[in-house]
């Protein structure tokens, strides 16, 4: 079972800590590695200048040579076993090459490479054990003179140790100090906008229709001052879509509880209409299909309403409904006056409720009818799964005010007497079907929607 860290380490000021402390001390590592292979690299070099000094007694003496006495000094100066100077080719000085101990390792100053002065002075300080080592290479003090030394090892890996340990505390030192300032600035910076971003995204949550609780923008013109504006502009519009919706579910719960009465009248009226179809009086007997048809108006402008304003959306029954048939049933009953085109194949299926989508192509044909049109064509076509069909009529075309607000309740109608409810219910609809409905032109020679469907399975 995994342990969850405290709240104060989840929280993004102390991972952004953490991180810098982190990164810093990646890069004081990365500085190190060349750094210990520099200092050891030095220190073996001042080993050689010093045998160098060392070894220049011998030329001062009668007989190139000293006493035991003092070489013991002088190689106890230098830290070392033996010493050889070779000046030129022919001219040679020893300290203490009487007895040289056995050699566990050399190196050659000036054959030395950065990755490998690395790899060495690594290997210096994994050493568990001392080593005796044997160093040349070029004196600093004279460029002829070639010096070779015998040293142990261990004093070199514990001046080692000591600068490694100078540099750590330093590197902690300029770790805290940068993670602090970093810490700082990104904390004024990014953390407290975004802390406040977060805590007004949370408080409008709580009560998005509470206008108070919209948030105000700063000035900043960087990423989160536009975040800030962004916000702000979402949380108006969501606000303002929140206040709209709640008022036609208001409209719709009103509707709703007089739908019934309403039904009923219009009903008693239907009755009343039936009968005064059977008078004597040609004038009545004229007047009876307006009225037949203005009742028949209400019903559906009352049904439509009360559709539309139903919370959850239509409750959908799936399965795969033969597109061409389903816009040939369409047609029958909503393009009175029209002449239909299906060119949709008789093996396309949509997967869909019927009924529902049966809605969606009697709104399309019925305001194509009462727009004026006299035909409406039909074709279908799929693609990745999915089934997009194209309606199109030859009337007049949409004015630009009801295109702006074609889908849109109670505003997209042109006529009177009309809801704007059809199209709106249609995408409704579509968007409960996962799909959609979409105006691809609308002028002088006609209109034309698309509408997209998931694929059903096709009929043999």
């Amino acid at each position: 079972m995994t342990k969850r860290l405290p709240h104060s380490f989840r929280s993004l000021s102390a991972r952004l800590l953490v991180l810098t402390v982190f990164f810093v001390m990646l890069a004081e590592l990365l500085i190190y590695a060349p750094s210990i292979a520099r200092f050891r690299t030095t220190y073996l070099a001042d080993r050689l200048a010093d045998a160098h000094i060392a070894a220049l007694s011998l030329e001062a003496a009668p007989t190139r040579a000293v006493d035991a006495a003092l070489e013991k000094r002088l190689l106890r100066h230098v830290s070392a076993y033996s010493v050889e100077l070779r000046v030129g080719e022919h001219t040679t000085y020893m300290l203490g090459g009487s007895m040289p101990p056995e050699v566990d390792a050399a190196f050659d100053l000036d054959k030395a490479m950065a990755v490998s002065s690395i790899w060495e002075a690594a290997a210096t300080l994994a050493q568990a054990h001392n080593r005796v080592l044997r160093v040349s290479g070029v004196s600093s003090h004279e460029p002829g003179a070639r010096v070779e030394v015998t040293m142990d090892e261990w004093p070199m890996r514990e001046a080692m140790i000591a600068y490694s340990e100078r540099i750590l505390v330093l590197s902690l030192i300029i770790s805290a100090l940068t993670a602090a300032a970093v810490f700082l600035a990104l904390h004024w910076l990014m953390v407290r906008p975004m802390g406040r971003l977060t805590e007004a995204m949370v408080r409008f949550g709580t009560d998005p229709e509470d206008q108070s609780r919209i948030h105000a923008p700063s000035a900043r013109s960087d990423e989160i001052g536009m975040a800030e504006r962004q916000l702000s502009g979402m949380q108006r519009r969501l606000h303002a879509a929140l206040s709209h919706r709640a008022h036609l579910a208001a409209v719709g719960e009103g509707v709703a509880k007089i739908n019934h009465d309403l039904r009923n009248m219009l009903a008693s009226a239907q009755l009343v209409s039936d009968s005064l179809g059977e008078s004597r009086d040609p004038r009545v007997r004229k007047a009876v299909p307006t009225l037949v048809g203005a009742l028949d108006r209400a019903v559906g402008l009352c049904t439509r309403v009360v559709d539309f304003a139903r919370a959850g959306g239509p409750q959908l029954f799936l399965e795969a409904v033969p597109l061409a048939e389903l816009i040939d049933d369409a047609a029958s009953v909503a393009g009175r006056g029209v002449a239909w085109t299906n060119g949709v194949g008789a093996g396309i299926a949509v997967e869909g409720d019927r009924e529902q989508l049966f809605r969606v192509f009697v709104n399309l044909a019925r305001n194509a009818a009462e727009a004026g049109a006299r035909t409406v064509s039909t074709t279908a076509r799929a693609r990745d799964g999915r089934i997009y069909v194209t309606v199109a009529d030859d009337g007049p075309g949409l004015p630009e005010r009801a295109r702006e607000n074609l889908f849109r309740p109670f505003q997209g109608s042109t006529r009177p007497d009309g809801s704007g409810l059809g199209l709106a219910i249609a995408r409704e609809i579509m968007r409960a079907h996962g799909g959609s409905i979409r105006l691809i032109s609308s002028d002088g020679g006609g209109t034309v929607f698309r509408l997209d469907f998931a694929a059903g399975r096709e009929r043999r």
